[in-house]
């Protein structure tokens, strides 16, 4: 991580802020957040923004529908539908996981049972709050990411401005406070550091509202301009995914490195959008896989499916 924006990540801790990562498409916006987390040892959770989110999905949701169902049912039972318990309609949002996982984790256990009394299946395993990764990190601290805010209605993040600022929010249906728990152990003096980052991910497509912009510390995601930067990402990859980064592989990552660079210099030249750090990725992963080197025969047609895409040329 580059020192700026290591800075930029602590400055976010210390403050409390969410913290806004503006940079282009296929930088490693997104990457940050898990990576961060993963190095901490705090817990993770994210969303991805579309154009149909509202502010309070990163909160809560509501299944109206099943809860209108219960009602019309408990009435046709001679059942009083007053008495139907509305935790069991709510889905706790990421947000509500980092700052109140307890709770969270009771009102999602009510809605699992609730819902498999109906048959209608366990969809928590796929929520946003992703337990599985967080068995064994800190339950105190946690890492939120909430990705391409900018796909959103401007009425989403100005909604998210008090949630951020106080760390907590009421649920609409059942006035349920949710607010950040107390941590099981007492905080080491010395350092002030909030105990979740919210990391907020923006490619710039829409202007954000000033009063949101006003309240995040913003940093920029740059791009790799090196081919040593290069390959440091490639080798982190590949150790990733394969436990070891092997001498042909760095060779091999060393080579794209020069090219991805070669053809970014001619895209700048020609007006077109330079090949992001991703597609300097998948390029490495398929000239991997289907053995195929720099120069032999089929690399120019792998490298217009990689790096310089046709429908860059037409852009």
């Amino acid at each position: 991580m580059p020192q700026d924006l290591e800075l930029a990540v602590e400055v976010a801790k210390a403050t409390g802020r969410p913290l806004l990562l503006r940079g282009n498409p296929g930088s490693g916006k997104s990457s940050l957040a898990p990576y961060i987390a993963r190095k901490l040892r705090w817990r993770y959770y994210e969303y991805v923004v579309t154009s149909q989110t509202r502010a309070t999905d990163l909160l809560w949701s509501f299944d109206g529908v099943r809860r209108l169902a219960d009602a019309q049912r408990a009435r046709f039972d001679d059942v009083n539908g007053d008495a139907l318990d509305e935790d069991a309609y709510i889905e706790p949002g990421p947000l509500w996981w980092a700052f109140a996982p307890k709770s969270a984790a009771v009102v999602a256990e009510k809605t699992r049972k609730a819902r498999h009394e109906r048959d209608l299946g366990d969809d928590t395993a796929s929520g946003p709050h992703k337990e599985r990764w967080n068995r064994n990190r800190r339950a105190d601290h946690a890492v939120v990411l909430i990705d391409e805010i900018d796909k959103a209605d401007p009425d989403v993040p100005n909604g998210l401005l008090v949630p951020l600022a106080s760390n907590g929010f009421t649920v609409a249906e059942t006035g349920r406070r949710v607010a950040v728990e107390p941590a099981s152990a007492r905080p080491q003096s010395g350092k002030p550091f909030s105990r979740h980052l919210v990391i907020i991910t923006t490619n710039e497509e829409r202007e954000l509202p000033q009063a949101f912009l006003r309240r995040c510390v913003i940093a920029s995601a740059p791009e790799p301009g090196t081919p040593g930067e290069l390959v440091d990402i490639a080798k982190a990859h590949l150790k990733s995914r394969l436990r070891k980064v092997d001498p042909q592989d760095a060779r091999l990552a060393a080579a794209l490195a020069d090219e991805l660079l070669a053809v970014r210099r001619v895209a700048t030249r020609d007006g077109i959008r330079p090949p992001s750090t991703a597609e300097y990725l998948d390029a490495l992963w398929a000239c991997r896989a289907l053995e195929i080197e720099v120069g032999d025969g089929r690399w120019e047609k792998l490298r217009g499916l990689t790096l310089l895409k046709p429908q860059q040329m037409r852009g």
